[in-house]
């Protein structure tokens, strides 16, 4: 199956001046249209229907875009509820949603072609590697796009407000009167993760508290396994912390559970905060104190604002940033 990245190779062109063609922009020199229609009709290449009357004819079809490395994927409890939430009101408009990946026809190709050939109206984007050129060169392209959890000017962007929730979640147990407060981090290679260890530090430094070498375990891509690994890391410091603040749920159970291997009761003996307020959160023990994040308004936020975009003029791309809340359960309680 010929694609858009083939005749860029053959031509010369860039694969966005190609699409460009196809699309009847009119940025493209007339004699660069011809030379590649001519170069396609050779190849065999047809342009599909819905990628040349994408602005005029509607597909009633969003786009998912989620791509995850660690083998949680939409199982993940956070993202699960998002999108639940965010279908719910793309089906009550008479929407239905399909997966995009690179791969077109069995052949790797990227998204924006991908977005093309299946006629998608607009792309919602949970989860995504944000340095992939194939995904910018979605985000340059007219097609409506809404992400969550990032900060970019090239698409409507919804997210929790990150950094003021971590910055919270230490103001909370500097309340109960912790004063050795460590963070295990989400990482840097997400946007969340980084907001959040931001907070984290921001907070310390507001409450006068010093963040001594090793308080800062990083616990990559949210995962039980990371909170787990990185909680023992930081039980094995010199001077231990007597408080952890978790940049995820599922980070912060890890970190109960490697405290109870290890002999130590939680919250008598080290108190673990979490965030997101994941539905298991409230059925452990000890139930977990955290940092909600209102699912159900994410998923609708971004719904409401992609529909808007796909249905009406083009507008300022629009970042919409939503407060969270602390959630007191019973894994946190004053320093023994």
């Amino acid at each position: 199956m010929t694609t858009i990245y083939d005749i860029a190779k053959r031509t010369g062109y860039s694969p966005t001046t190609v699409s460009k063609a196809f699309n009847n922009y009119s940025d493209v020199r007339e004699k660069t249209r011809q030379e590649i229609l001519r170069t396609a009709q050779e190849m065999g290449y047809l342009p599909n229907a819905h990628a040349r009357t994408l602005t005029t004819k509607k597909s009633w079809t969003i786009g998912v875009l989620f791509v995850e490395n660690t083998g949680a994927g939409i199982r993940h409890p956070f993202f699960s509820a998002v999108i639940e939430s965010f279908k719910q009101v793309a089906v009550a408009k008479g929407y239905a949603l399909m997966f995009i990946s690179k791969d077109v026809g069995g052949k790797r190709s990227g998204y924006l072609e991908n977005c093309r050939i299946r006629g998608v109206d607009g792309v919602v984007v949970f989860l995504s590697d944000y340095e992939d050129p194939y995904f910018k060169e979605l985000l340059e392209s007219d097609i409506p796009t809404v992400i969550l959890d990032f900060d970019t000017a090239l698409s409507h962007t919804v997210c929790s407000d990150n950094m003021a929730g971590a910055m919270q979640a230490v103001e909370y147990l500097a309340s109960l009167g912790h004063r050795r407060i460590a963070h295990i981090s989400g990482g840097e290679n997400t946007y969340p993760g980084k907001q959040r260890e931001l907070g984290y530090r921001a907070a310390m430094q507001q409450q006068g508290l010093e963040v001594p070498d090793g308080y800062i375990a990083v616990g990559a891509f949210f995962s039980l396994e990371n909170g787990q690994r990185a909680m023992k890391e930081l039980l094995a410091l010199p001077q231990r912390p007597t408080a952890v603040f978790a940049s995820g749920d599922l980070l912060a159970l890890g970190a109960v559970m490697a405290a109870k291997e290890l002999g130590l009761a939680v919250p008598g003996d080290i108190s673990v905060m979490g965030y997101d307020d994941i539905e298991l959160a409230g059925y452990v023990t000890p139930a977990l104190t955290t940092v909600r994040q209102n699912t159900e308004m994410l998923g609708t936020r971004a719904a409401e604002l992609l529909l808007a975009s796909m249905n009406g003029p083009a507008g300022n791309k629009q970042a919409l940033v939503l407060p969270v809340e602390i959630v007191e359960r019973a894994s946190c309680t004053p320093p023994y």
